[in-house]
């Protein structure tokens, strides 16, 4: 066939991308457009991939997508096309920085693997963009889109006024004020959504006294009609506490700090590694108040206040632990948020005169504290995050209870060396066999994931990567106890879990931080702030179907200054591992965080025994 005689298929092709408003099609949609059935069109389709103007893709949510050809022959470069009526940017190839920089006011949505993202913008992402002013939001948006959008920037300077139409603060008699930007907004918003009792009075038409008990529902009303609340209140500082922080701070831990102390409350969130725990003591030393911390396990309790010694002028006795085994309420004292949302326990946020509450893996809080935090309103409020507020459908709680997110560019960390940037790479497995393959085939459910999850073959594999960075320390994850066990039996190495004893799992880990032991199998229990510094490899054998945050705390283990590591994940392809897997490390490259993927060394070279890290 001659150019000329595919010259009116390909110019159908560019009409259909076009009339569509995408930069892929399928054939489905192709037929739609065309009006003409299926199978001619991917005839037609496929005698275009052969003539060579269009090429095709195979992607996980749909069988084959079709796009120009000339995207190939510009691999080397970023492409960024924008989708302004729908909010969507579409990536190819992304720079480090772009991610990063896209991060900061977009969401990812999808992405096909092979470097191709699809971003969407949301009104809560542009409601809690860490910027101080809408100018300095759309300085970042116009540094990564390729040329001005004047409707999208017109949405987003809506949405961020939008966010600023409520303010509470702090009359001089002491009470709590709503201020509205006009009196139509309070008339016709607050006035007509907040309930009989939440505001008092009306001070003027754009004025209204609130209820001190019902702050917290204010602000998640307004929110829930789209308004975001600025909280400028004074809150209180506590029992005095004069404390000082012995190291000096980062300058964008000084950032943070400074940040927080403007707003009064937020979320600081930054990668694991980046110093959020010494920011937080920053803040408190700021704030010189007796402090509540809340953390996850005994283990971040402990943590805490080893790290409170060593970097405070905080002496022994002012620090207490409330939790399963001793319950000490001190000028700080850190609790568990199991023991803290128990009702014969609710006491300890009353017992004393509390001026910081320090929301430590702010995602991890239970509803039941969350609950008691609406009775927190007027205390200074810190929560931790290495991951987006907008994860697990939280930020609502997270947002109107806690504060608002302040964050910090995840690539001016990396480029900084204040962070190592690992690498991340998610390696596909076949089958151990024809037998468990068909056992997967005929289960169902739970069952089923449990199978693809726990595939044998992980074993070999996980031994196969072991040997491949002999020398290095290294932590394998498993979400099913008895596949801990086997790979525990399998690479000669102790399996930390929920069941092992406290003081046994303190001493592993010890041991870990300390050289001892260069490897670790560990369940849960290591998802979440366990300080493990030494981690150079995080081999992820199994985790929660598709969990973004989990994927965050398995690679911030290796995330520090020292070095630069490596994460596997490791999924059983032809199941819905390989989706959970890249939705699992989604964010990460948002995030700036190279990702890479690949068939599996050990068990497809056919050799288990084989040393050569170079097998396929």
């Amino acid at each position: 066939m001659t150019a000329d005689d595919t010259s009116e298929p390909s110019e159908a092709f560019y009409d259909a991308l076009e009339a569509i408003g995408q930069p892929v099609v399928t054939a489905t949609r192709y037929a739609q457009q065309r009006g003409i059935d299926h199978d001619e069109s991917t005839a037609d389709l496929d005698a275009l991939v052969e003539d060579g103007p269009v090429e095709r893709q195979d992607v996980s949510a749909d069988p084959v997508v079709y796009y120009p050809e000339e995207w190939s022959r510009m691999t080397d470069r970023e492409r960024i096309v924008v989708f302004p009526d729908r909010r969507q940017l579409v990536v190819d190839q992304p720079r480090q920085f772009t991610r990063a920089q896209l991060s900061q006011f977009a969401r990812l949505i999808d992405t096909t693997g092979s470097e191709g993202y699809l971003y969407e913008i949301q009104p809560a992402d542009i409601w809690q963009a860490p910027y101080d002013d809408v100018d300095a939001l759309l300085g970042t948006v116009r540094d990564v889109l390729p040329g001005r959008e004047p409707d999208l920037e017109t949405w987003i300077e809506d949405q961020w006024e939008r966010a600023h139409q409520f303010t509470l603060r702090t009359h001089e008699d002491g009470y709590v004020v709503l201020e509205a930007a006009s009196a139509d907004l309070m008339g016709n918003v607050a006035r007509q959504k907040l309930e009989a009792g939440q505001l008092r009075a009306e001070l003027s038409d754009t004025e209204s006294w609130v209820a001190e008990e019902s702050v917290a529902e204010v602000k998640r009303t307004l929110y829930e009609a789209g308004y975001p609340v600025v909280d400028r209140r004074d809150l209180d500082t506590g029992e005095p506490l004069p404390v000082d922080l012995r190291p000096e701070l980062r300058p964008y831990q000084h950032e943070w700090v400074e940040s927080f102390l403007e707003r009064r409350s937020g979320v600081l969130v930054g990668p694991p590694g980046s110093g959020k725990t010494v920011a937080a003591m920053g803040i408190l030393s700021r704030i010189e108040g007796e402090t509540l911390i809340l953390v996850p396990g005994r283990e971040l309790a402990t943590q805490w206040r080893e790290e409170l010694l060593a970097q405070t002028t905080l002496t022994d006795d002012q620090i207490g632990e409330y939790h399963g085994g001793q319950k000490q309420v001190r000028p700080v004292t850190i609790a568990t948020y199991q023991t803290a949302g128990m009702d014969r326990h609710r006491h300890i946020f009353d017992d004393r005169e509390w001026g910081l509450i320090v929301y430590d893996e702010v995602h991890h809080v239970p509803s039941d504290v969350f609950r008691r935090s609406t009775d927190l309103q007027s205390r200074h409020r810190l929560g931790l995050s290495a991951t987006p507020l907008r994860e697990d459908d939280r930020e609502e709680e997270i947002f109107t209870l806690i504060g608002p997110p302040i964050g910090t560019d995840w690539d001016a960390l990396f480029d900084a060396g204040f962070v190592a940037e690992p690498t991340v790479e998610i390696r596909y497995l076949p089958w151990a066999d024809e037998t468990a393959r068909n056992e997967y085939v005929s289960a169902q459910g739970h069952e089923r994931r449990q199978l693809a999850a726990t595939n044998p073959a992980k074993i070999e594999e996980a031994r196969q990567l072991l040997r491949q960075h002999e020398g290095q320390q290294a932590l394998v994850f498993v979400d099913y106890l008895d596949q801990g066990r086997e790979l525990a039996a399998a690479l000669e190495a102790p399996f930390v879990s929920g069941e092992t004893r406290h003081a046994r799992r303190s001493e592993l880990f010890e041991a870990f931080r300390s050289g001892q032991r260069d490897t670790l199998i560990v369940s849960r229990v290591g998802d979440e702030g366990i300080d493990l510094p030494n981690a150079e490899i995080a081999v992820v054998a199994s985790g929660l179907g598709g969990s973004r945050r989990q994927s965050s705390q398995r690679a911030g283990r290796t995330m520090r200054p020292d070095g630069r590591a490596k994460m596997y994940v490791l999924a059983t392809r032809g199941s819905r591992e390989e989706d959970f897997a890249r939705q699992r490390i989604r964010h990460l490259a948002e995030k700036g965080v190279t990702v890479t993927e690949q068939s599996a060394q050990a068990v497809e070279s056919g050799s288990p025994e084989s040393d050569d890290p170079g097998a396929s």
